[in-house]
């Protein structure tokens, strides 16, 4: 891509700023529907005055890092839509919607007509799921070509062949009664979680125990406490449901709310204490009574996300938060994608013991769950020691990939660049001067061939945000770290 001359420069001031802020080149949006829906609803509402010349398609492009081709469609569609009009050797600019009236009611009634709601687009503005979920340093991902295939078709065989009818019909209850003992029984052994297996409900991944837990527990309107920088996921999910986000500073111990933040109690706190996404911090001892405290004195709801926690190299984790609680206060989430397979879409979520029931029921009603014969098929395997087996076999693995990457790192830049994150999980963070942006690091080192994700896009509040790299290590065989992370290196060193 050529450089931006000064004359270039110049035309781009003719695009509001609003424009490239609000265009994202890592959304998963196809990138002439994002630019189409910036610049129509610029239009609409007047950010995009009438007569404003908009840029050449080739200086546009060059400013958002798009194919020119791209531009051009919008440009035409614009402009067959009578948002624009555009003269050979003239240039394109914004019609004066208010001197056309019959294009101005069309405008009007595509308002109305508009396919996706607020709530729909805004979804789709801070969407953060990755295109690429595969290869080196894809973060949050685990190694599948390790996962023992032939045990599990032999099980699967096995439960196929006394399959009764009731498993191969509409799902009721809270799961398979085998899988809900099985979790309970590991979560009671491994993670120190005070539970029963009618306490536990099975689900199709944390982001549909996430959308229960809005859903059942909270309306519209009330707030939720988010880690800063925090899951993308439940920002999307809270974000959906109508909730008020509010994003909450860490510290060296944790979840650190100011006391303004305090005197307005949320209802749902969304915590990740054993390992938190996505620094890797720890929560004290200290900052989970405090915690706890709070949320029993006002009535809110602790939503845990121990995503990882089985992947711990050198030290044991803190027992869960969940096991502390003495109010029931802990809704504590887990799932099976990070240490089998994604693709497999099991997770559960350990409710306090009245609300067991109104979310099995509340899963029937709204999803008509299935997967059945996977829930029996995965019992099986945890009652008979193979995912005991296969977890401390990955942890070896993980383990070993993780200090590679270390080394890696510590190869080409010595101490220069802090790793945060600590000897657990599936990724580490790597610190960069606030000065670099990490996003154009991302994209740049996407270019070579090498995934990574800005830490900033972690964060709620943009201007605040630190700038880092995700690297996950879970995708990737030892010996391909370092050659990887060369790779990397080289993008990198041309931004700090």
């Amino acid at each position: 891509m050529e450089p931006i001359t000064s004359r270039t420069q110049q035309e781009t001031q003719a695009l509001p700023d609003f424009v490239l802020r609000q265009f994202d080149r890592q959304s998963a949006e196809y990138d002439h529907l994002q630019l189409y829906r910036i610049l129509q609803t610029g239009i609409r509402h007047g950010r995009l005055p009438a007569g404003l010349k908009l840029p050449p398609t080739r200086v546009l492009a060059q400013a958002l890092g798009i194919a020119r081709n791209t531009v051009v469609h919008v440009y035409e569609q614009l402009a067959l839509e009578g948002y624009v009009e555009a003269g050979v050797g003239r240039g394109t600019y914004v019609t004066d919607l208010a001197r056309r009236p019959v294009k101005a009611a069309k405008a009007a009634v595509a308002d109305r007509d508009e396919p996706l709601s607020r709530r729909g687009q805004a979804l789709i503005e801070h969407a953060g799921a990755a295109r690429l979920q595969w290869g080196a340093f894809t973060p949050g991902v685990p190694e599948v070509r390790m996962f023992p295939v032939r045990i599990w078709n032999s099980l699967q065989s096995r439960v196929w062949r006394h399959a009764a009818p009731a498993q191969l019909s509409y799902a009721t209850g809270a799961g398979d009664a085998d899988l809900r003992q099985a979790v309970a029984e590991y979560v009671q052994g491994t993670r120190g979680v005070a539970c029963t297996a009618e306490q536990v409900v099975i689900t199709s991944g944390t982001q549909q125990s996430l959308l229960l837990v809005a859903q059942l527990l909270a309306d519209p309107g009330d707030t939720a406490w988010l880690e800063e920088p925090g899951y993308w996921g439940a920002r999307s999910v809270f974000r959906a449901m109508g909730l008020k986000l509010l994003p909450i500073g860490l510290d060296g111990e944790g979840l650190a709310p100011t006391p303004q933040q305090r005197r307005s109690a949320p209802r749902l706190m969304f915590v990740s204490p054993a390992h938190q996404y996505p620094v890797g911090a720890l929560m004290s001892q200290r900052r989970r009574r405090q915690l706890l405290d709070y949320a029993a004195a006002h009535g809110s709801w602790v939503v845990e996300d121990d995503y990882d926690s089985e992947f711990r190299y050198g030290s044991r984790p803190l027992p869960a938060l969940q096991g502390l609680d003495e109010h029931h206060r802990v809704i504590y989430l887990g799932t099976f994608s990070k240490t089998l397979f994604p693709s497999l879409r099991v997770a559960y979520a350990v409710l306090p013991p009245d609300l067991a029931e109104g979310f099995a029921r509340s899963l029937n009603e709204l999803f008509r769950e299935g997967n059945s014969m996977q829930q029996a098929v995965l019992a099986r395997f945890l009652a008979e020691g193979h995912y005991a087996t296969h977890i401390r076999r990955m942890r070896a693995v993980y383990s070993a990939r993780h200090d590679a990457l270390i080394h890696a790192i510590r190869r080409q830049f010595g101490t220069q660049l802090q790793v945060l994150g600590g000897a657990a999980g599936l990724h580490v963070v790597l610190e960069l001067p606030r000065r670099v942006n990490d996003a154009d690091v991302a994209r740049d080192a996407q270019r070579a061939g090498v995934t990574t994700r800005p830490l900033s896009m972690y964060y709620m509040k943009k201007p605040a945000a630190a700038s880092g790299l995700l690297l996950g290590y879970g995708t990737v065989r030892e010996e391909e770290i370092e050659p990887s992370f060369d790779t990397m290196a080289t993008a990198l060193r041309r931004h700090l």
